[in-house]
């Protein structure tokens, strides 16, 4: 399967859970002892000097696959867009949960080079953060938000004018709901400064559920599909406040569709519209 041929994929209908998933009344335990596998044989590949961006292609696609075998179906729209223009762009999103950080390189990577915005506490995992560290991201301390601010577009700019995307979640923290209030406008900005398109990504990823404990290995859930929408490539602003304006509402409008909860800024307090 390569994501980058197509403008649309969809977990085919007739794919069935493996026969493990289907025995096991836990479909956590094969989802993550097959992603622990995944990530196993990554670290080894980033010790050996040889974990390229075609190896975290695969292994995110194999990150695809684990999903499938357990029974959670995807739909990916919109990938026609990484190709209608030269030149890398900063990807915009919500943040639902860790596969989105797991998937997404199986689509973008192949096409242009991309790295993300993360944590730095990220990259102290043990196995994980190695992987994620080879592959040039931007770390922040979520500290000084005005520290953060300053490194993102001093660093953005540096890796988009090197030809290397950026994705961006601009809500920080993982939500089952689109909180507009805290959806910050770091992306745009960034895609100004650089002077390169913003592509805002709709995201419904619930099927990988948040743990209380360790907030990564939470809850499978194939009865919930998984979605991602690419939009329109936006052209920014000086400012980037208009292309902040429609990416939110790329954002706002298909995470209704798709039924996600969206918490309006103005209306903190007053529940989801």
């Amino acid at each position: 399967m390569a994501f980058a041929d197509h403008n649309e994929y969809r977990t085919p209908s007739d794919r069935r859970p493996g026969l493990v998933p289907r025995l096991c009344p836990w479909p956590e335990l094969p989802f993550y002892a097959r992603v622990l596998w995944i990530v196993g044989r990554s670290r080894w590949e980033v010790a050996r000097g040889v974990y390229d961006g075609a190896h975290w292609a695969r292994s995110s696609e194999d990150i695809v696959r684990a999903l499938e075998w357990v029974g959670v179906k995807l739909t990916i729209e919109g990938m026609d867009v990484l190709r209608r223009f030269e030149g890398p762009a900063v990807f915009v999103g919500n943040h639902m949960s860790t596969l989105e950080t797991f998937v997404l390189p199986a689509v973008i990577q192949p096409v242009k080079p991309v790295t993300f915005v993360v944590k730095e506490t990220l990259l102290a995992y043990p196995w994980f953060g190695p992987i994620l560290g080879s592959r040039d991201p931007i770390a922040v301390g979520r500290r000084s938000p005005r520290e953060d601010f300053t490194k993102v577009l001093r660093e953005g700019t540096e890796r988009l004018g090197r030809g290397m995307s950026v994705i961006v979640f601009p809500q920080t923290t993982r939500s089952d709901e689109l909180r507009l209030d805290r959806f910050n406008s770091i992306g745009a900005k960034l895609a100004a400064r650089a002077r390169v398109p913003l592509v805002p990504v709709a995201l419904r990823t619930d099927a990988w559920g948040n743990g209380r404990r360790l907030k990564d290995f939470g809850p499978v859930r194939p009865e919930r599909p998984v979605r991602f929408r690419f939009g329109s490539p936006i052209t920014p602003d000086r400012r980037g406040s208009a292309a902040q304006e429609a990416c939110v509402a790329f954002l706002r409008d298909t995470l209704k569709e798709w039924g996600v909860p969206v918490v309006e800024a103005s209306e903190e307090g007053r529940g989801a519209a």
